[in-house]
């Protein structure tokens, strides 16, 4: 089957080969006909099977050729970069024709996403924690909304939004057709869909989700303290290449991006904990090549699409299965192939038990020749979480104890205050101005930018 068989517009058909597609995917080929003919859909689609294109397409095909103002397609996704990703094929399926889009998620400023919902763009791909925001503050008007998709729902469900989703569900038309892609589904989602689906097509629904078919995987056992030099000495030998890296936790994934800078090895790091900006560049250097080693947290494992991306590393085995599979998506896609490579310590063996299960085998167990398995380690990658509060404590003392030697200074020095003849108090509370006033913007400038 090509794409010719589904009698798209002249100008999507233009999208899809400047994109290079010649054959459609097994989702694409499930899901086109019944959403092109307008039908609710509930699809089980693993990450990096090609399922954006199965919804985008139909919603440019609805909107193509139409003129008239209004939001009329809305896809809701869990995180900033899935749903920069989607928005990416949107602009580059419809390219040729005159359908206007705009992304809505945090981290960045709001004024352009207001002006875009007020302006009534045709597409809105977004997350649904500022939208709600938008919502509330009256710049999105859902009115003419003729689809809604909901992307990732698991993780949505994962992340706590479905409390979001219920909201902004009661804020739009129930006449509409409606999408739900969810690489797995977990009650509350079946129980969503029950709510929100009206006689869907259902595809793939009844298929446990597994990794592609393209991948290879690998467990490599290591002492839990000598996960780092393993993982140093694997890029050096160059037996792996461009990686993404998966660790548990954000501290993990900060530490372990110094031990590899230290190294000598390009890398750097995103999770929550960066400002969209920063996850922005860091996404786009190690997409154009600038960066060897992306590590991540599980934030990242969907909404990363890297063509031809050879290694994912596990240097922490995933508390759960599907993580797993949405983590080592990230290789394989579009029936590539690729490599998923897992370090797995003695207290690692009944999760990577449980995904052994989930892949059907056994994986091969590897050791690296010349590697010393027996090395005390330098340091610990993760500081104790005692030792870091009780740093931060220490730090926070410190801009205290600075804070008010300043104030005792410009207090002996008679800075004036709000009058002229007044003194500014040596107590860091006693004016607005005062020490504490200070201490307080620098903290919240410092957290802004988080």
């Amino acid at each position: 089957m090509s794409f010719s068989a589904f009698n798209l517009d002249p100008s999507l058909v233009r999208g899809i080969s400047d994109l290079g597609f010649t054959d459609p995917t097994p989702i694409q080929q499930a899901a086109l006909p019944e959403a092109l003919a307008g039908r609710d859909v509930l699809a089980a689609a693993q990450t990096g099977s090609g399922k954006t294109a199965a919804f985008v397409l139909p919603i440019l095909q609805r909107l193509h050729g139409r003129t008239e103002p209004g939001t009329r397609a809305l896809v809701l996704t869990p995180t900033r970069e899935l749903a920069a990703q989607i928005h990416e094929h949107l602009l580059a399926l419809g390219r040729h024709s005159r359908v206007t889009s705009a992304t809505v998620f945090g981290g960045v400023k709001q004024g352009p996403q207001e002006r875009a919902l007020r302006a009534g763009v045709n597409v809105v791909v977004a997350t649904p924690g500022r939208l709600l925001d938008l919502i509330g503050q009256g710049c999105a008007r859902f009115d003419r909304l003729e689809v809604l998709v909901l992307d990732e729902a698991d993780r949505m469900l994962d992340m706590g939004f479905l409390p979001d989703i219920r909201r902004i569900l009661a804020k739009l038309p129930a006449s509409r057709q409606t999408m739900l892609f969810s690489a797995t589904l977990p009650q509350p989602i079946v129980q969503l869909s029950r709510d929100m689906l009206r006689d869907p097509a259902r595809i793939n629904v009844e298929r446990r989700a597994t990794p592609a078919t393209g991948i290879s995987h690998a467990v490599l056992p290591v002492p839990e303290k000598l996960k780092s030099k393993l993982l140093v000495e694997l890029l050096r030998r160059d037996e792996v290449g461009t990686a993404l890296v998966f660790t548990r936790t954000k501290h993990r994934a900060n530490r372990l991006a110094l031990v590899l800078d230290k190294a000598g090895i390009s890398c750097d790091r995103i999770h929550g904990n960066r400002s969209q900006p920063q996850r922005e560049a860091a996404l786009k250097a190690f997409k154009t090549g600038r960066l060897r080693v992306l590590v991540a947290t599980d934030l990242a494992s969907r909404g990363i699409d890297v063509a031809d991306l050879p290694h994912v590393i596990n240097f922490d085995v995933p508390a759960q299965v599907d993580d797993y599979i949405h983590r080592v998506g990230r290789t394989a896609r579009a029936e590539a192939t690729g490599s998923a490579v897992t370090f797995v310590s003695p207290d690692d063996e009944p999760a990577i038990a449980a995904i052994e299960r989930v892949v059907g085998r056994r994986i091969a167990r590897r050791t690296i020749d010349g590697f010393d398995y027996a090395e005390k380690p330098a340091a610990a990658l993760e500081v104790p979480i005692a030792e870091r509060i009780a740093a931060i404590r220490a730090q926070k003392a410190g801009e205290r104890a600075r804070a008010k030697v300043n104030a005792e200074r410009r207090a002996r020095n008679g800075t004036p205050s709000g009058s002229a003849g007044n003194k500014v108090s040596a107590h860091p509370a006693a004016a607005p101005g005062g020490a504490r006033a200070r201490y307080r913007s620098s903290n919240q400038r410092r957290n802004a930018g988080r």
